[in-house]
């Protein structure tokens, strides 16, 4: 007897936070590169600071100032503030370059594999994240990640939570909303695929933001599942 998520064909996942450690990785690679490079610069003030430029910059498309724009283009132009404003000097424009593609080499969280391939052996997966496709497609390959399918903003020039990203996945996949699943970190990610009909699981990621810093964990009974990993959400999604 198939379970009660029977009807749920396809799972499409939030990439940065949910599935990666984007705030873990780019400490250890500004780390490296201010200790080779002999910069004055905290890691974890900078990743922070380059993670709070996202949201900003991407209001600056929906309001017209700028027309559609990858996330790889946002990223640098937020990148090149940074250096200013953290007084980095002294980069090649190649360093420069490599650095704004850190958030194409962003690690997985330890679950992150083996949880995707438990969830894949009976139903497709794939992204639903505002990260452009080859941004996606690198980090895929660079952290092992077995997507079936990769799907961006970038495929339907909205953002997330704009509700043309969760609509067009579904129809790119032919399937109806109910009969697929976002999976987030970020209640108001899955708040906004509820209102579009998805059905929705949170996973908890207690350390997205650096540990001790609080962080909204708290089950909802408005989603469908509340997982601590992705191993947890294999498990109670059922075959």
């Amino acid at each position: 007897m198939r379970g009660k998520f029977a009807p749920v064909k396809a799972l499409i996942f939030d990439v940065f936070g949910t599935v990666v450690d984007w705030r873990g990785s780019i400490i250890r690679e500004t780390g490296t590169l201010a200790r080779a490079k002999k910069l004055d610069l905290d890691p974890a003030a900078f990743a922070d600071a380059w993670r709070a430029g996202y949201q900003p910059a991407m209001a600056r498309v929906r309001s017209g100032e700028l027309g559609w724009t990858k996330i790889d283009a946002l990223h640098r132009m937020i990148l090149d503030d940074l250096l200013v404003k953290f007084g980095v000097r002294g980069l090649k424009a190649a360093e420069i370059d490599h650095l704004n593609r850190v958030w194409h080499r962003l690690a997985p969280w330890p679950d992150a594999r083996a949880g995707l391939k438990a969830l894949k052996k009976s139903r497709i997966i794939g992204t639903l994240s505002n990260g452009n496709v080859s941004l996606l497609a690198n980090m895929a390959k660079s952290g092992g990640l077995p997507w079936d399918v990769i799907f961006s903003g970038e495929i339907f020039h909205h953002y997330k939570p704009d509700p043309e990203t969760y609509l067009g996945a579904c129809e790119l996949l032919s399937l109806d909303p109910a009969e697929v699943m976002m999976v987030a970190a970020h209640k108001s990610d899955l708040m906004a695929a509820k209102a579009c009909g998805l059905a929705t699981a949170f996973v908890r990621r207690p350390l997205e933001h650096g540990a001790g810093i609080k962080t909204d964990l708290k089950a909802e009974r408005a989603f469908d599942i509340n997982a601590d990993d992705f191993l947890d959400l294999a498990r109670r999604l059922g075959p």
